[in-house]
């Protein structure tokens, strides 16, 4: 009976032993939907590989609750519809966290199904974590207890880049995507243009279809006649390139002052006539690190220049897996409610040495952020066109924060 007993017990133990071992085996999955084909696969597919190489670097820090995470990846084409596809194949995983970066139509479109799959399936919830969405509607009227937003909304950006304007600049030409994100930067700018710098006349301010525009020319010509001393853009992947590199081919003479200029395709586009004429409002260039003294982040940025053919400028990706592991430890949980908590107010020190929160109030992160130009002499240039990004103003959380309207719902139970 006594060898019966202990049998039964020896069974029960190595059953356990095998279930935590397979349990400690296990990845915490991660899925990110974003354009990996389409004209902004570029953006997508360098947003993946800088992603990969952060969750390397967090796995070999140990990964959260003795797991690595793993990324797993969904092409949403650009498209709202693909990515409500992609939503409902990551619910069924029960993947805990969804990441989008491109496109505030798109995470309009998440933030809504994801508040509703939610609410029908408190067992199946899902976190989705912003990094890259900027309309600034997105954590005021639109906030949502489920989404966290890890990058300066367009508002805080609008303001840097007036801010960044050159006195001599009175004259300005707006020119963005005709889509939520783009019309956010056209209202945002005008309302900083008024308040910081009533001096400056608008001379041109148009809106253009997405990814829909593969000849610029028509637009630098109606740009160079309206005597524009600078052209403000939201613009990105193609519709960025595509703008600045009609530009530069046609000698046109003025300042950009940009958001996206930075991002893969950009430097290219802008060449060596762009010596001093572009301007970027970013969370991070690969200079900085030269900048500050950081010797650990430039050792970082060198060894992901080794193996990549572009730029590492998203330090944000490590800040959002850097805030991920921290809140599956504390939740001591892969339960979303629990990360959600987690990851309200928390606070940490970023890549860059600066300190960054989550605000609770609206789940929009508080950093650092980054004026740049586009030129010589820097140590590290970009896409090997001998120029590089040199940081001219960096301005601190609490002076890039904003105000919010959020009226946040939180979940019952």
């Amino acid at each position: 009976m006594q060898r019966t007993i202990l049998s039964s017990l020896l069974t029960a133990v190595t059953a356990m032993l095998a279930s935590f071992s397979v349990q400690a085996a296990e990845t915490i999955k991660i899925a990110y939907t974003d354009p990996l084909s389409g004209p902004f696969a570029q953006v997508g597919d360098q947003n993946l590989k800088q992603m990969q190489y952060v969750i390397d670097y967090i796995n070999s820090k140990g990964g959260a609750l003795g797991r690595k995470f793993e990324l797993v990846s969904f092409d949403n084409k650009s498209q709202p519809a693909e990515a409500l596809i992609a939503l409902k194949t990551i619910a069924d995983q029960n993947i805990p966290i969804v990441m989008q970066c491109s496109g505030s139509n798109i995470s309009a479109a998440l933030i809504d199904a994801i508040e509703k799959q939610n609410d029908r399936n408190p067992d199946n919830r899902v976190v989705y974590i912003n990094c890259g969405a900027v309309a600034t509607e997105l954590t005021n009227e639109k906030c949502s207890f489920w989404h966290f937003r890890f990058d300066a909304h367009v508002g805080m950006k609008a303001a840097m880049l007036v801010r960044a304007l050159a006195p001599e600049d009175k004259k300005v030409y707006l020119l963005n995507q005709d889509y939520l994100f783009g019309q956010s930067v056209q209202r945002d700018v005008k309302t900083f243009l008024a308040k910081y710098r009533p001096d400056v006349q608008m001379v041109g301010d148009e809106l253009i279809p997405l990814g829909k525009v593969k000849d610029f020319s028509p637009y630098i010509t109606k740009i160079k006649a309206s005597g524009a001393q600078a052209l403000i853009t939201g613009n990105w992947g193609p519709d960025m390139s595509l703008l600045i590199k009609a530009g530069m081919e046609a000698g046109l003479n003025v300042k950009y002052y940009t958001l996206y200029a930075h991002l893969g395709g950009g430097p290219t586009a802008i060449g060596p006539a762009g010596d001093g004429k572009v301007y970027a409002i970013q969370a991070f260039n690969e200079n900085i690190a030269v900048e500050t003294g950081n010797t650990e982040l430039e050792k970082w940025t060198s060894e992901f220049r080794a193996s990549h053919d572009f730029d590492f400028y998203g330090a944000g990706f490590r800040t959002i897996f850097e805030f991920v592991q921290a809140a599956f430890n504390k939740a001591g949980s892969t339960d979303p409610v629990k990360i959600a908590e987690a990851l309200e107010g928390m606070t940490m020190t970023d890549m860059a040495g600066h300190e960054v929160t989550m605000r609770k109030d609206d789940h929009q992160l508080l950093s650092e952020y980054f004026a740049a130009i586009f030129t010589k002499g820097v140590k590290y240039d970009s896409e090997r066109t001998g120029l590089g990004w040199k940081t001219i103003t960096t301005v601190e959380a609490n002076d890039l924060a904003q105000p919010t309207t959020c009226q946040m719902k939180r979940p019952s139970s």
